[in-house]
């Protein structure tokens, strides 16, 4: 395939996984150009990073130095950007959410979604281990599957692992849901480690998410993202087998049950010198994710990540779709009814979307 050139509107936190990416693999991706509005920040970024960053969006466009966008600003602002590009022809790589609520979610279907080429940057389910759980629970190993219990993310990144693992579409849902507070030092942040022992309140969601022949549980709090304390935790029931988190346990005849763990494979211990990344997960003799982008050093959400913008190439050389519009607006909108249900205490019943295609 040929080099990932894309641009990046955005040059907040989340922005920099991109740039990282590109500074770790410059044989296979290059940002051909940014959009910041801010002056001084966009002066910071290219003495930084070593990229052209326009500060005007018609500059940027202008430029034509990419083969795609990626919008990756807060929600409340991204949806009229990815508007914008789209209607202008270009293709879109949207960071999650695509709108922050179900009007602009509609307004963004109704302006661009039947037509541009618009792709939305979920990461969790190209995360190798959730890759792995994700083969497995689809391999039939498991047989029929009907329970996805994650407390994994948040909001519409665990209902989009959810309905990965169920293998769910837009099937129609009845979400129940509750709020949870609980005490808790706080831990490590997005700007690094606890400087002082402060404790805070932890908010845990629980929720059901019941599509009637299938059963989802979401249980979150943020604390996981960051917490050394509060790990993650996963669930796949099917008739014959199970996920338990790193553990895999099935039925190869009904007396004979079979046990196995999901490994993470890695270079660089003891005396390897391959160089210090992930290889790959496997299981039971067989690899469940193999590891396309070693031997750069990359945590689990850019090896997702940079997988979401190698898809994305594909897709606008006229690959299959891997993450469309249509699935980064139901995720988002059942997370708007999570919250809704939690909020009230009520169950919330999902309703049929302009996006929910077959």
């Amino acid at each position: 395939m040929d080099k990932v050139v894309f641009g990046l509107v955005g040059g907040g936190w989340r922005a920099e996984f991109y740039l990282r990416i590109a500074r770790e693999l410059p044989e296979r991706f290059t940002v051909g150009a940014m959009f910041v509005r801010n002056k001084e920040k966009a002066a910071a970024l290219s003495r930084t990073w070593g990229v052209k960053v326009f500060t005007t969006i018609e500059e940027y466009i202008s430029s034509g130095a990419f083969s795609f966008t990626v919008v990756s600003l807060k929600k409340d602002i991204s949806t009229a950007y990815v508007i914008r590009l789209a209607e202008d022809g270009i293709p879109v790589l949207a960071e999650t959410p695509p709108a922050s609520d179900l009007a602009q979610l509609k307004e963004l279907w109704n302006r661009v979604g039947r037509s541009a080429k618009i792709q939305i940057a979920e990461q969790y389910l190209f995360q190798p281990m959730h890759a792995a759980r994700i083969r497995l629970a689809a391999s039939g190993r498991l047989g029929a599957v009907s329970q996805a219990q994650v407390s994994a993310a948040h909001g519409y990144h665990g209902i989009s692992l959810i309905r990965q693992l169920l293998g769910m579409g837009f099937e129609d849902v009845r979400i129940r849901a509750q709020n949870f507070r609980s005490p808790i030092i706080q831990g490590p942040q997005r700007s690094g480690p606890p400087s002082a022992e402060v404790p805070v309140q932890a908010v845990q969601t629980l929720a059901t998410l019941d599509f009637g022949d299938m059963l989802g549980v979401f249980d979150f709090t943020g604390e996981q993202y960051f917490s050394w304390i509060r790990g993650n935790r996963v669930l796949v029931r099917g008739e014959r087998g199970e996920i338990r988190d790193h553990d895999v346990s099935w039925l190869q005849a009904y007396d004979t049950p079979l046990y196995s763990k999901l490994r993470r494979i890695d270079a660089g211990h003891g005396g390897n010198l391959e160089g210090f990344y992930l290889k790959g997960i496997m299981a039971d003799g067989e690899w469940l994710y193999k590891n396309p982008y070693g031997p750069a050093r990359l945590s689990d959400d850019e090896l997702a990540i940079a997988e979401s913008l190698t898809r994305m190439q594909q897709y606008i050389q006229g690959g299959p779709s891997f993450y469309s519009l249509a699935e980064g607006s139901q995720d988002q909108y059942l997370a708007l009814l999570l919250e809704q249900a939690a909020g009230s205490g009520e169950t919330v019943v999902s309703q049929r979307q302009p996006w929910a295609v077959e």
